[in-house]
C-alpha cells in the first residue's frame, strides 16, 4: 500500500480575535498540507467587534494588560514600537514609556490584532499554506453533507465544502426594540450610536464593563473629563446638557471590582482539570462532575498555599455561605463608597505588585470550570449560575483604573448613580411607545419609571438555539439545544409535571433542564438531536455555547479553546489516505 497526502480544508467563519487564535493553533501543529478559508463581513481581520468600531471609540479601553495577551507573533510590547507616532500620539501614549502592566485603548489593540493576522497570513503562506480571505462576506448558512464527509458554506451566490468548518462569528446582540423605539438601545454596540447630546436622564440597565462602556461614551458626548494639578480628575458637564444624568439599574447594586496585580497573568491556563480526571470523578459520583468537587480543586486548594489565613475562614463553608459571606462584606458599604475602597487596594497591589489572593484564585476557578461545566448536574448548574456566578461577576470583571476614575468623577458631580432593582425588574414599552423601567424600590413597593433613553448594558446575551443564523443546521438536525441531566429524578418530574417547559423528559426516559444555547462536547463539536458528535462542525462563537460554557468571554477562553478545537481535528484528521499500490 502507498499512502498519498491528502489535503485539509478549512473554513473559519468570522475573522475576530477567535479565528486569530485558531489560525495560529493550525500554524502551530507544523502540518503544510492544509487550505484554510476565513469569511470576515467586514473588512478587517483580526479586531472583531470589540477592538474595532463596531465596539470601540477612542475613550475604550481592554480591562486586559500587555503581559496577559497569548503569545502570538511579537509581545505587543515589542510591536508598540512600529506604530506610528501620530496614532501613538491620539491615544496619549509613548512608545518610549509603554507599560506593558496596564491596559490600552482598544483601537488600538485591535491594529496590534489586524497586524498579527497579517503577520500569521503571510507565515503561513511561506509555508506553502493555502489561505483564502473572504471580506465583506456574510455567512448566511452553513449545511452538513455527512454522505461527502464534508460541509457546506453559504455566503452570498457561493456554496463551498470544506472538510471542517470552524464557527468562529464572535459576539452578536438581537435587535428586539431598536429602530422602532425612540431611545432605546439593545447594546450600547457600536457606540458610535450613543456619541450625541443626551439632556436628560439616562437609564442604563446593568453595571458591567459593558455599562462602563456606554457610560464613557454618554459622558464624553454631554461633557469633559478635566486632570486636576494633582493628577486626578474631575467632570464639567456642558451648558447645552444641564439635565444630562445617568443611573445604572443593577440587581444586585453592585459595581464590578477594580484590576488589580495578578500574580499569574495568564490565571493558571494548567488549572483546566484533566480529561482523565474528570472521567475518573464522573464515574465516582453517578455520570456527574461536583461543582463542590471543582471549587475544591481550583479555588479552596491553591488558596490554602497563596493564602492559609483566608482559606481558613472560609475552608468550612459551604459554596452558598461562601457567597453570601463574600457578598454580606460589599453590602455593607454603598457602591461607590466600596469602590473607593478597592481602588485603594487595588492600587497598593499593583505598587507592591503583590496579588488580592482570593479574587485570583476566584478568577482562576471561573477559567478552569468553564470547560468542564457540561458536565455538572441540573442541579450544580442552577448552583452556580444562582450563587457563584453573581459574586464571579462583580469580583473578576477587572474595571481598569481609569475606568474607575472617571465613574467616581461622575458620581461626584452627581451625573452618575446606581439602584439595586432586585431579580424582578423589567422594562416594558407602554401603548404610546414610551420607555418604563418596571422594579421594586427598597421598601419591596413596585415603581415604575420613564426614561427618554434607555441602553440595555447586561452585556453578551445567551442565545438559544433558535438564534443560531444557520437554518440548514437546525432543519437538518446537526445541532441541539444544550441540555444538562437532573441528578434529582423525582425532583425533576415534580418540575415537569407542574408545568415548567425548560424541564423536558428525554427519549432515555430521564428528565434534563434545558440550559441556554447548543450542545457541544468538550472538543467544541456540535452535538446533533441524537447527541452524536460532529466531526466536521465546530462552535466557538460565544453567544451559542453559554448553556455549557457559563464563563466564555476573553482572549484566554479564545486561546484554549481554539487549542481544544485544532487537537480534536489533527487526532481525526490522518492527513493520508491508503490507495491501492
Amino acid at each position: 500500500m502507498e499512502k498519498t497526502q491528502k489535503q485539509l480544508n478549512i473554513a473559519l467563519i468570522g475573522g475576530g480575535p477567535t479565528a486569530l487564535l485558531t489560525f495560529k493553533s493550525l500554524l502551530d501543529q507544523n502540518e503544510t498540507n492544509l487550505s484554510i478559508t476565513v469569511y470576515e463581513r467586514k473588512q478587517l481581520l483580526g479586531a472583531g467587534m470589540p477592538y474595532s468600531r463596531d465596539g470601540a471609540l477612542d475613550e475604550h479601553i481592554t480591562n486586559v494588560s500587555g503581559n496577559e495577551i497569548p503569545d502570538l507573533l511579537e509581545p505587543v510590547s515589542n510591536w508598540i514600537n512600529s506604530e506610528h507616532k501620530h496614532t501613538l500620539n491620539r491615544f496619549d501614549l509613548n512608545a518610549d514609556k509603554f507599560n506593558e502592566y496596564k491596559v490600552m485603548p482598544r483601537l488600538l489593540f485591535g491594529r496590534y490584532l489586524a497586524d498579527q493576522f497579517t503577520g500569521l497570513i503571510k507565515k503561513a503562506k511561506d509555508k506553502q499554506i493555502q489561505v483564502n480571505i473572504r471580506y465583506g462576506c456574510e455567512v448566511t448558512d452553513i449545511i452538513d453533507v455527512p454522505e461527502l464527509n464534508m460541509s457546506k458554506v453559504v455566503c452570498g451566490d457561493s456554496e463551498d465544502l470544506f472538510d471542517k468548518v470552524i464557527i468562529c462569528s464572535g459576539h452578536h446582540w438581537p435587535t428586539k426594540n431598536e429602530g422602532m423605539v425612540e431611545g432605546y438601545f439593545d447594546s450600547p454596540y457600536p457606540p458610535e450610536k450613543l456619541a450625541h447630546r443626551t439632556n436628560h436622564k439616562v437609564a442604563i440597565r446593568g453595571s458591567s464593563l459593558t455599562a462602563i462602556d456606554a457610560i464613557r461614551t454618554l459622558a464624553r458626548a454631554n461633557g469633559k473629563f478635566i486632570k486636576k494639578p494633582d493628577g486626578g480628575i474631575y467632570y464639567l458637564l456642558d451648558e447645552d446638557s444641564p439635565d444630562f444624568k445617568m443611573l445604572m439599574h443593577s440587581r444586585s447594586g453592585l459595581l464590578p471590582a477594580v484590576r488589580f496585580h495578578l500574580g499569574d497573568s495568564h490565571l493558571s491556563k494548567d488549572a483546566v482539570l484533566s480529561n482523565d480526571e474528570v472521567k475518573t470523578v464522573m464515574e465516582k459520583n453517578g455520570g456527574f462532575l461536583p461543582l463542590d468537587y471543582v471549587l475544591k480543586r481550583n479555588f479552596l486548594e491553591p488558596l490554602e498555599e497563596s493564602d492559609p489565613g483566608f482559606y481558613n475562614q472560609i475552608k468550612n463553608l459551604s459554596i452558598e455561605e461562601f457567597v453570601e459571606k463574600m457578598m454580606h462584606t460589599r453590602h455593607e458599604h454603598s457602591a461607590f463608597e466600596l469602590l473607593a475602597m478597592e481602588m485603594v487596594e487595588a492600587e497598593r497591589s499593583i505598587r507592591k505588585r503583590e496579588s488580592v489572593n482570593w479574587k485570583e484564585m476566584l478568577a482562576v476557578l471561573s477559567f478552569a470550570m468553564n470547560y468542564p461545566a457540561k458536565h455538572f448536574s441540573a442541579e450544580d448548574m442552577a448552583r452556580l449560575k444562582k450563587h457563584l456566578m453573581p459574586l464571579i461577576s462583580v469580583v473578576i470583571a477587572f474595571a481598569p483604573q481609569s475606568s474607575v476614575h472617571e465613574l467616581m468623577a461622575l458620581h461626584q458631580a452627581g451625573i452618575l448613580d446606581i439602584v439595586s432593582v432586585g431579580e424582578k425588574a423589567d422594562v416594558s414599552i407602554s401603548d404610546e411607545n414610551k420607555i418604563l423601567y418596571i422594579h421594586e424600590d427598597e421598601k419591596g413597593e413596585e415603581v415604575s419609571v420613564q426614561y427618554e433613553t434607555f441602553v440595555d448594558a447586561i452585556g453578551q446575551p445567551h442565545l438559544e438555539l433558535k438564534d443560531l443564523p444557520y437554518p440548514g443546521l437546525i432543519e437538518s438536525g446537526s445541532v441541539a439545544s444544550a441540555m444538562l441531566m437532573f441528578q434529582d429524578q423525582k425532583t425533576a418530574e415534580a418540575l415537569h409535571k407542574n408545568g415548567d417547559n425548560k424541564v423536558i423528559r428525554f427519549a432515555d426516559g430521564q428528565y434534563y433542564q434545558l440550559v441556554p444555547g447548543i450542545a457541544i462536547n468538550d472538543s467544541f463539536q456540535v452535538l446533533d438531536i441524537y447527541g452524536a458528535a460532529n466531526e466536521r462542525i465546530f462552535m466557538l462563537a460565544v453567544p451559542y455555547i453559554g448553556g455549557y460554557n457559563p464563563d466564555f468571554s476573553g482572549l484566554d477562553f479564545g486561546e484554549a479553546a481554539s487549542k481544544r478545537v485544532v487537537e480534536a481535528i489533527f487526532n481525526l484528521h490522518p492527513f493520508t489516505t491508503p490507495e491501492a499500490a
